[in-house]
């Protein structure tokens, strides 16, 4: 199993792609031997998955719960649930950037509280904010809300100072977006996903996936891809190099998730009700 797909990640990812339910009607509780068989087919062990489930726990995003069965299983916390519907925003196909407005989160966090200091740059920088001075980072405008939610929930909002504006010099935007993104290391990224899991589009594009095939690529290729979107926070294409791969990872997403999400949900279900998943 690639070294990025951790068990924590996978479930997180399965929860996000199957285990919501509808806004009105939201899932129950997974039970904890369907977890084990999903997992199990991206090649996680029970130990591992139990493992998992644990640490989520403790974090708040999971919560025990009973199934209708009475079997024991996890749910979705409130958090985890706004934390997910957050992370569709970025996740799944995305209009193309507007114009190029800004959100600019500055912090002062006194020296006895250094440890939210660190946390605030960590979570500003999963958010994908770039860092344009010490204690100013930048972001694209669109990630207002969440920035919010997140700052709110981490209880960080009380020293950020948030703003929105344009960007109005001195130095043109397209060179200083280089100074507040690795712009390098993000194309790897995206390099890196292309590499994985371009083949797999090519080969599903000419086969029909059994219902475990779909669901075990679509979940790696989701739990490769959700990671995206936050370090590259989706720059208008103006201010990108002519050759960037951020749209070409893009679109072979997109075709994974329409080729193989709904084939997986089979799957997923199938799981649930404890039944053997027959290929068609």
């Amino acid at each position: 199993m690639n070294g990025q797909h951790t068990p924590r990640s996978l479930i997180v990812t399965h929860y996000g792609a199957y285990g919501r339910g509808a806004a009105d009607r939201p899932a129950g509780p997974v039970p904890v031997a369907a977890l084990i068989r999903l997992l199990g087919a991206v090649g996680v062990d029970p130990p591992s998955v139990r493992s998992a489930v644990s640490r989520l726990k403790r974090r708040g995003l999971l919560v025990a719960d009973r199934t209708a069965t009475g079997s024991a299983g996890y749910a979705l916390s409130a958090d985890a649930r706004q934390l997910l519907d957050d992370g569709d925003r970025r996740i799944y196909p995305r209009p193309a950037p507007g114009p190029d407005r800004w959100l600019l989160a500055v912090f002062s966090v006194p020296e006895q509280e250094r440890n939210k200091r660190h946390l605030l740059r960590s979570r500003l920088s999963r958010l994908g904010f770039g860092t344009a001075a010490p204690g100013v980072w930048i972001a694209p405008d669109r990630l207002y809300d969440e920035t919010r939610h997140t700052l709110q929930r981490l209880g960080l909002a009380s020293y950020v100072d948030l703003f929105r504006g344009d960007h109005a010099g001195f130095t043109p935007t397209a060179e200083a977006v280089r100074r507040w993104w690795d712009l390098d290391e993000l194309a790897s990224l995206h390099h890196a996903f292309l590499t994985a899991h371009e083949p797999v589009l090519t080969h599903w594009t000419h086969h029909a996936p059994t219902p475990e095939a779909a669901y075990r690529d679509y979940l790696l290729a989701l739990d490769s891809w959700r990671h995206l979107p936050y370090a590259d926070p989706g720059l208008p294409s103006s201010l990108l190099p002519a050759d960037w791969p951020g749209a070409r990872a893009a679109t072979v997403f997109a075709a994974l998730h329409d080729r193989l999400r709904d084939a997986g949900a089979q799957y997923a279900e199938a799981a649930l009700r404890g039944a053997a998943v027959r290929p068609p």
